[in-house]
């Protein structure tokens, strides 16, 4: 008995790092500004026959409208209340594409946005997408309620209310993220009211969050939130499951707060990761990418099993964030099909796709001064998720998850989870290989020349497509063919100018 009470505690003690994946999925993508009713044909249309786990979604909950021509992407990031309205849509279109999405088996993580509420100079009214009243000056946003005792403005010890110093962890948690109201997140009543907000959407179905800004609140405050959350709901979900957890802190190294300090709650972003990938891609700095043998906890980063892992997010891909200028995004598309490709084939964390959409970019002074401009739109009002017929996606939507090389990696990550990392070659700069086991094996080549030499790839012999230059489709293939000997060697040949400069074959992919 005491050894089953133990490995039940073990159980849940684990249970928020599980994605909740049905059995061989291991990706999620983030789409990133997309309508309820896009996502949930896009969970029945694309995601679910292609292998994908689960969607990141942009926070549900009412937000403060900007009146400018496009209103802003990041106007979503700051709440009004925890009403199910947005311009994504109403709560019914939410609950239909919760509903219709886990009915294919793809979860659904939910930007929570429960540091602060909109900016102290957001005025007073009713601009709000539900129409709620606010009044950011006297604190009062009585459709949640909060009032003016339930934010952190008597607590911080700036002068300015906002964070100046960085390395104090007092600041960084107490004060004013860029004048965004901070919440009091010690007292009950405010943890109450987000736990409501987060247990409505577990009772709807979704399977975990993403936690905006977790940097700026004490771990301990957001595991006072994460015990009053209900277990996941039993249509969808074995008894007992919790909500995947997954917070973001931007942690480069040199500041007073590392994310280690959140690791009790749940996974955490590793912005090192794309920052450094990025950096090895463009070959900046000296570095090459047969550096990346002991990609992982080798170079410095948090333990696999505790990173959520990304090449480019919706902050960073507009130079925010963190990563700065080394960050790789589908601008960048060649070598950014090469990096999600490397993140996708490597078994360090757990992988997120982003999924994008284009603006008109404006650089001045190095800064793009469009990165504000929100979702394709007619005045205010998100455009539909149109898809042209090569399967690509219309409407300025970018749909990377949609790209044949990222598509197909997300398959093949599928195929050889939980296979070792092994036969790692490298020609001593940019021309690597590696296998997973005896299920899947990529080669790169991102040097000036080409790529032409026998490896041992670790599979049983046979003629496999590379699914990088194409498709197996009706017992043959639409790209290029490896042909594997019985002693698991093929022979490797990438053109320096290719237009997908890797190669990538898995147990699948097998004529």
């Amino acid at each position: 008995m005491k050894f089953f009470v133990l490995l039940s505690a073990l159980g849940l003690c684990w249970a928020q790092y599980s994605p909740n994946t049905q059995q061989g999925r291991t990706s999620m993508v983030h789409l990133f500004e997309w309508r309820w009713v896009d996502i949930a044909k896009e969970c029945e249309r694309y995601l679910a026959p292609n292998g994908f786990g689960g969607v990141q979604i942009s926070p549900p909950n009412e937000n403060i409208v900007v009146n400018n021509p496009s209103r802003p992407w990041w106007e979503r990031y700051q709440p009004i209340s925890y009403k199910i309205c947005t311009r994504s849509g109403n709560e019914d279109e939410f609950r239909d594409m919760v509903t219709r999405c886990n009915n294919v088996g793809v979860r659904i993580y939910v930007d929570a946005v429960i540091n602060h509420m909109c900016g102290e100079g957001g005025g007073a009214g009713t601009s709000s997408t539900c129409g709620s009243y606010f009044n950011a000056g006297n604190r009062e946003f009585p459709a949640v309620p909060y009032s003016g005792w339930d934010f952190n403005d008597g607590k911080c010890r700036t002068s300015s209310g906002g964070i100046e110093n960085y390395n104090d962890a007092y600041q960084v948690r107490d004060c004013r993220l860029t004048g965004l109201l901070d919440l009091a997140l010690e007292k009950d009543y405010v943890r109450t009211q987000i736990a409501n907000y987060m247990n409505h959407l577990i009772d709807i179905g979704v399977a975990g969050f993403r936690l905006d800004a977790s940097k700026h609140m004490w771990p301990g405050d957001i595991k006072a939130v994460l015990d009053k959350l209900h277990n996941l709901n039993t249509k969808w979900f074995p008894g007992g499951s919790r909500p995947f957890i997954f917070q973001e802190v931007i942690d480069l190294g040199g500041e007073a707060i590392t994310s280690s300090e959140y690791f009790g709650n749940g996974r955490v972003t590793e912005f090192k990761y794309g920052a450094k990938l990025g950096t090895v891609i463009r070959r900046w700095n000296g570095e090459k990418m047969a550096y990346l043998k002991n990609w992982g906890e080798g170079w410095g980063f948090m333990p696999s099993d505790r990173a959520l892992v990304f090449v480019d997010n919706h902050d960073n891909q507009r130079g925010h964030g963190a990563g700065g200028a080394s960050i790789l995004t589908f601008w960048d598309a060649r070598l950014y099909k090469m990096a999600v490709g490397f993140m996708l084939a490597h078994p360090y964390g757990f992988t997120r796709v982003m999924s994008s959409y284009r603006w008109p970019r404006n650089f001045v002074n190095g800064q793009d001064v469009n990165d504000w401009i929100g979702p394709p739109n007619n005045n205010g009002v998100i455009k539909e998720v149109t898809i042209n017929p090569d399967t690509t996606c219309g409407n300025d939507w970018v749909c990377e998850h949609r790209w044949r090389q990222i598509r197909n990696m997300v398959a093949f990550r599928n195929v050889v989870d939980g296979q070792p990392f092994q036969n790692w070659w490298d020609n001593g700069s940019n021309q690597v290989a590696f296998g997973r086991g005896n299920k899947g094996f990529i080669v790169f080549n991102n040097d000036d020349w080409s790529l032409s030499t026998t490896l041992q790839t670790g599979l049983p012999g046979g003629t496999y497509c590379d699914v990088i230059s194409g498709d197996k489709i009706n017992g043959d293939c639409t790209g290029i063919k490896v042909y594997v000997s019985n002693d698991g060697k093929a022979q490797f040949s990438i053109s320096n100018s290719a237009e997908d400069p890797f190669i990538a074959i898995h147990a699948d992919s097998k004529l």
